[in-house]
């Protein structure tokens, strides 16, 4: 906080452009040496009392001294400019007159003497001066206070208050809401998948809304929520307690005046002991009753946090939450065709809709204005300004637009750069515990925008944060605040990618492996003698029926398309979708014209990075894909290399005249079976169970015998489930270009089925076993790596830490990545990368280490290769004399392969004793 307010003092001293410290400091330096000692001692008086001015501030007090137009100040207050009191002229070249300039003379200087004479001299006498000539009022206490930081505190908070001068910033530097540009706005309401011009003309109008903020009682009323957050019940301005006027004091006095006079004729009446045994019980029951009440409710409640961009939030308003799947033109549709009702019932919230409906509505009842930590109530809110919405907790999850009207689209999300990469599983310590912590998960899931909250398949409850430090404050947020339950939290669990590399030229010693002895063993040696191994990297399997036989090769991707790939995953779902073969409830069979053009523009940089590599895949065509995974859009390909194998493009959606060949009945089927096999294989690979990266596996053959050769079932499916027959196979080639299908000698009966079709559901299930087993096996052939997740690291050190800070990167297998000292300063920039996987407790000792004095700052970056084969094991001649028969220097992959085999419950092989020996003793020497 001091750090970033000291660089806010420097930047805001220009009004019309932005200026780093060390910039600043630099250039005031050239001056002379005593204008750089000045700043020194600014600098150093705001790190601890955290004053906030402009030049705006000063400009006004001495344009009324000086006889100086308040806009000429402004702009030579701040620059190479001095004051020539004889001709009283504001002049330029204050460096080469090795005079001071006005930003020295009439600011530096004075900060500094107010600071010297309560500080350093400790002269009261200068200092109610000071407070006299600026017209300050301060409490007597503080003017009488022992510690001088507190009576320099008081003084400064009257004379440069922090809050006015940032006020102050934020209007002259904040856009005006009027000035939003065009694209900005067809950006929002059209998002990254859709175009501005594929909406509705209902929708387009909105647009003016947008740009003029209009907000008469007619216009549209449009917000959109980036968050929400937690707020204390008795935070909230209707719970907060205030002083009682005079009219409720005198009414409460009569109220006890009546109760007192109530309870004196009862006494008189009945027994002084009843009636104090009834008082007494009355007291206990009353507070018992009101307590268990408020523990029945929740401690926070979620206040939205929003902008309105065009309308009037008032209360008792109606508004509707559209969520992120809404589309106004169905909306549009339905609302003509009376199918949707414009009066949706306030009370149905998001666990009560449907999976195909996504708005709820809902009636403005709390209105805030967030000033600071306060909030205070309003009856409405014009269009520009930020706002607090009251309950909407059952309606927004995390982000949400609201709009009057249902032709309004839902705006783009929120963009965070930091990437959830870091989850922990966690459980209550007491098994009763259970209700509790799911409620505070997801509680949890809904006040932080950055933090995922899943359930995986194993029924663990997972966290997924962004770093080490995140993690920390949300499950100290779940146990203290959400959950209010003590909670077991698992070892951090960081994900690996694997992937397989080009054969090695060298060994570990830089050696060339032709030229040694021994040649070297790469892969793992239980697929050496297969006999379904034609080659390395190459597989032959046959399904158990023996009907199909096919060859698939792993061939190592090159890293232009793995990084395309990686970088446009979300346009590699938009192709799923557009395909129809996704697994979610959105596929549709058109898409606008800003994704196809995305799209096609994805297959012309796939396309020219195939052609600028070398080997195989220079060969390589995109229409010759598959599909991509895992999950089909992932950085992994599945290519088919058999000549006229008819099947359609994965790209025909993209092109309005499709030029591929029609797609075989048989090749259809089995298509969808030999890509759910790679999307399997892919899904978990074989070292330890995770995604594969950067692989391609080639089908080469697939021969698949006749269907009559497929048993059948004593079931027969009923005409809706089986649209062909045999009959209608056998019309298409017995050899379909490349898919060889042997013909039977015996001829079926005319409308007999195909094997029926759990015969030909068997065979795709084999068909679907064998591509997972052939790609795991031809992977298992090639040279394996682990792929770590990798941070980006900047740390700010000074010189004399430099030693330190690399002691802590080497340790934790850190790169630097550059190294730059900063200008006018003695600290050091340095970038780094370092392992997810290393860096908890990273940030802790690299400040141990340097007592402080580097700070490391931890980004996702991207994924990177571990050279070394987890399975490595000396066999030249250079590596047994390097390493001898042991070789029992760690091996980093294989540790990292053994601890997620270890934690996913897989087998490990490890002994417990290894290379044991006899021990010698002193006394004998056996």
């Amino acid at each position: 906080m001091i750090r970033y307010d000291a660089i806010r003092f420097f930047a805001t001293c220009n009004e019309k452009k932005s200026c780093r410290t060390g910039n600043i400091v630099h250039h005031m330096g050239k001056l002379n040496h005593g204008i750089f000692d000045s700043i020194q001692k600014v600098f150093v008086l705001w790190f601890f009392h955290l004053f906030h001015f402009r030049v705006k501030n000063f400009a006004e007090q001495y344009s009324r001294k000086l006889g100086v137009k308040q806009e000429i100040l402004n702009k030579t207050l701040w620059g190479d400019y001095y004051l020539n009191r004889k001709q009283k002229r504001i002049l330029k070249g204050a460096q080469a007159k090795g005079k001071k300039t006005l930003f020295v003379q009439f600011i530096l200087e004075n900060i500094w003497s107010v600071y010297e004479s309560i500080c350093i001299k400790g002269d009261k006498e200068m200092t109610e001066k000071i407070v006299q000539s600026l017209n300050l009022k301060i409490q007597a206490r503080d003017m009488r206070h022992n510690d001088l930081k507190v009576k320099l505190q008081a003084v400064c908070s009257q004379w440069l208050p922090l809050s006015r001068a940032v006020l102050d910033s934020v209007c002259a530097k904040l856009p005006s809401p009027l000035e939003m540009s065009t694209d900005h706005i067809e950006k929002l309401m059209s998002g990254p998948t859709q175009q501005f011009n594929s909406l509705p003309p209902e929708t387009k109008q909105l647009k003016h809304a947008f740009s003029e903020c209009r907000s008469g009682p007619e216009e549209p009323t449009i917000v959109f929520v980036s968050k929400m957050f937690p707020v204390e019940r008795k935070s909230l301005p209707e719970n907060r307690l205030r002083p009682l006027t005079q009219e409720e004091m005198s009414m409460r006095r009569e109220k006890a005046k009546q109760k007192h006079a109530e309870r004196l004729q009862a006494q008189s009446i009945t027994d002084p002991n009843d009636q104090g045994q009834r008082e007494c019980s009355s007291n206990i029951c009353e507070p018992l009753q009101v307590k268990e009440v408020v523990n029945n409710e929740c401690d926070d409640v979620f206040v939205a946090f929003g902008r309105v961009y065009s309308g009037t939030v008032r209360k008792g308003q109606k508004l509707y939450v559209l969520g992120p799947k809404h589309d106004p033109a169905k909306a549009l549709i339905q609302l003509r065709e009376n199918e949707l009702d414009c009066d949706l019932d306030p009370g149905k919230t998001l666990d009560d809709l449907d999976s195909s409906e996504h708005v709820t509505s809902f009636i403005v009842e709390d209105l805030y204005l967030m000033m600071g930590r306060e909030l205070h109530q309003l009856s409405e809110v014009p269009p520009g300004n930020v706002l607090g919405l009251g309950g909407l907790a059952s309606h927004i999850l995390k982000s949400a637009t609201i709009s009057s009207t249902l032709v309004c689209p839902t705006f783009t999300d929120m963009y965070f750069e930091a990437s959830a990469i870091v989850r922990v599983a966690v459980e209550p310590k007491n098994a009763g515990d259970m209700n509790k912590l799911v409620n505070g998960m997801r509680l949890l899931n809904q006040a932080d925008p950055c933090v995922e909250v899943l359930v995986q398949e194993t029924g663990e409850h997972v966290i997924v944060a962004a770093g080490e430090v995140h993690l920390e404050r949300c499950i100290e947020d779940l146990q203290k605040r959400y959950a209010k339950v003590e909670v077991n939290v698992s070892d951090p669990i960081v994900p690996f990618r694997e992937t397989i590399v080009p054969r090695p030229k060298v060994d570990m010693m830089n050696e060339n492996i032709h030229t040694q002895a021994y040649s070297p063993v790469q892969v793992k040696t239980d697929v050496d003698d297969d006999e379904q191994v034609l080659e390395p990297g190459l597989v032959q399997k046959s399904t158990t029926n023996k009907a199909c036989t096919m060859q698939i090769r792993a061939i190592p991707l090159p890293v232009g398309v793995t990084q395309l790939l990686e970088e446009n995953a979300n346009l590699l779902k938009m192709l799923d979708i557009s395909t129809g073969k996704s697994d979610t409830s959105q596929s549709v069979n058109k898409l606008n014209p800003d994704v196809v053009s995305k799209l096609l523009k994805l297959k012309e940089n796939l396309q020219s990075c195939f052609s600028r590599s070398k080997g195989f895949w220079k060969k390589i065509k995109t229409d010759d894909i598959l599909s991509f995974g895992p999950r089909r859009q992932g950085p992994n390909l599945l290519v088919v290399q058999m000549d006229k194998y008819p099947r359609t493009s994965l790209w025909s959606n993209l092109e309005s005249v499709t030029t591929t060949k029609p797609c075989s009945v048989l090749n259809s089927i089995y298509d969808n079976s030999v890509v759910s096999g790679f999307q399997l294989a892919t899904l978990a690979g074989p070292l330890c169970e995770e995604s594969l990266m950067g692989v391609g596996f080639v089908v080469e053959k697939l021969d698949i015998s006749h269907l009559d050769t497929i048993p059948e079932l004593p079931e027969t499916p009923s005409p809706k489930e089986s649209n062909f027959t045999l009959d209608t196979v056998n019309t298409l080639n017995t050899s379909v270009n490349g898919v060889h299908m042997c013909d039977s000698e015996d001829s079926n009966p005319a409308g007999k089925t195909v094997g029926n079709n759990l015969g030909v559901g068997m065979l795709a299930g084999q068909i679907m076993s064998c591509v997972k087993d052939s790609c795991r096996k031809a992977f298992q052939t090639q040279p394996q790596r682990l792929m770590v997740a990798m941070y980006s690291c900047d740390i700010q050190a000074t010189a004399d830490v430099l030693g330190k800070m690399y002691a802590v990167l080497n340790k934790r297998q850190g790169r630097v990545m550059s190294e730059d000292m900063k200008e006018g300063s003695s600290t050091f920039n340095i970038h780094t990368v370092l392992p997810v996987i290393e860096s908890f407790g990273f940030a802790e000792e690299i400040r141990k280490r340097t007592s402080g004095l580097a700070s490391p700052q931890l980004k996702f970056s991207h994924w990177e290769v571990i050279d070394l084969d987890p399975f490595w094991q000396p066999t030249t001649g250079e590596e047994y004399l390097h390493y001898g028969d042991k070789a029992d220097n760690e091996n980093i992959a294989f540790k990292y392969m053994n601890g997620v085999r270890r934690r996913k419950g897989l087998r490990v092989n490890e002994k417990i004793v290894e290379y044991g020996e006899k021990q010698r003793t002193l006394s004998k020497n056996k």
